[in-house]
């Protein structure tokens, strides 16, 4: 019997048929009965949607305004996609998810219903792909940090041009099963797979998380610890270039911190899709639905905190938006000021000794002497040549 949008949602196993609403877009958003968390998730949800977007604006911005002083280099032009991913995700996908958690039926259209998932798993997927191809170039940068990579414009586009394209098309399933199926007094959004697709459904569903999960972010972990194995061996040689060797462990672990966060907020969420796969096919028990909001809820805070990292650990980035901050805030810098240069007489500046400047060191004491005999300040006291000043006379007598 195909399913339709007006088949029942819970079919008997003893007529064959299984209740084929997979995971794909059906979570826990439309069974909140309790009213506190109809008020309570969508909050949580905006504070994420706001502080996430003004985050990832600011590091976006930040990001453009380098690469307008400088060349575009490939990582930053990675970090920018994954910024933009992070963006998209929370300005048009997370108010939609806050609306439908606020109401017990679906009320936001059949447009809406196929394209919101598909859209969430769609930048999921880039940010996958993209931290993927980041921690290949980091091992190639960490690789000889000193050696300038020039690479095209172009060829960065069509590089960020193909992970957009296999992340929009790994996710196409979402959008095909979609559908609206009443339930009770409204509607709800769900994945209704007719017969004849059934057995490719059930193999897309083990198959995407190691598509779209397990295989990017293994092969970013693995780049990652190859490069942090590099910055290690070339930090006991010391004839390398020091400055290039600390910019290069501190990209590492920058870069190497955001997959960590990344794959653990992530992580909830497939052993949600996992299990929930595993109990409609086996007729087991199913997740909870508190897990399945956490997860979700873990999923979207990945956009807040993957700028918050960056902040966080790259130096670099942190000078860059007190500038950013300061032309916001239409704050003047303050004046470098200029200092005199130390005449003869004039009090200098106390100078690291060094090969170079031994005999340019002028010692205080030495210095006030000097002034004071010139000046006629000197007392007869203090005055370490009293002998210059004394009468002939007196000292035949």
């Amino acid at each position: 019997m195909d399913a339709s949008p007006g088949q029942s949602a819970n079919t008997s196993a003893g007529n064959g048929t299984v209740d084929w609403r997979s995971v794909l877009a059906r979570g826990a958003y439309q069974h909140l009965e309790t009213g506190e968390l109809r008020v309570l998730v969508p909050a949580v949800l905006a504070v994420i949607c706001v502080l996430g977007f003004a985050a990832n604006a600011t590091a976006m911005g930040i990001l453009i305004s380098n690469a307008r002083k400088s060349k575009l280099s490939l990582i930053n032009a990675l970090l920018l996609n994954l910024m933009l991913a992070d963006g998209l995700l929370l300005a048009f996908a997370v108010p939609f998810k806050a609306a439908a958690y606020s109401r017990a039926g679906w009320t936001l259209g059949l447009l809406v219903c196929k394209t919101c998932d598909w859209f969430v798993h769609a930048c999921m997927a880039a940010k996958s792909f993209t931290v993927a191809v980041l921690a290949k170039a980091c091992h190639r940068y960490a690789s000889n940090p000193a050696k300038q990579v020039s690479i095209r414009l172009k060829t960065i586009a069509v590089l960020l041009l193909a992970v957009w394209l296999l992340a929009c098309a790994l996710p196409v399933p979402h959008w095909i099963f979609a559908a609206l199926q009443e339930e009770g007094d409204g509607l709800a959004c769900v994945q209704l797979v007719p017969p004849e697709a059934r057995g490719f459904a059930s193999g897309y569903a083990k198959a995407y998380p190691l598509l779209a999960y397990c295989a990017p972010l293994a092969f970013a972990l693995l780049y990652f610890w190859r490069a942090h194995g590099r910055c290690r061996r070339r930090c006991s040689n010391k004839a390398q270039n020091l400055r290039a060797q600390i910019r290069s462990r501190r990209l590492t672990l920058t870069l190497f911190g955001l997959t960590m966060a990344t794959a653990a907020l992530w992580l909830p969420h497939w052993v949600w899709w996992v299990w929930t796969q595993h109990g409609l096919d086996s007729g087991g028990p199913l997740p909870p639905a508190p897990f399945a909001l956490c997860a979700q809820l873990l999923m979207f805070s990945i956009s807040l905190v993957n700028p918050l990292i960056v902040l966080a650990l790259s130096e670099e980035f942190r000078e860059s938006y007190k500038g950013l901050w300061r032309r916001l805030t239409l704050r003047k810098q303050p004046p470098k000021q200029q200092q005199p240069k130390p005449g003869p007489h004039a009090p200098t500046e106390k100078k690291e000794e060094s090969p170079g400047n031994k005999d340019s060191i002028v010692l205080p004491d030495v210095e006030q002497f000097w002034h004071e005999r010139e000046s006629g300040s000197l007392t007869l006291e203090n005055d370490p040549t009293p002998w210059e000043h004394q009468d002939p006379k007196e000292g035949k007598q």
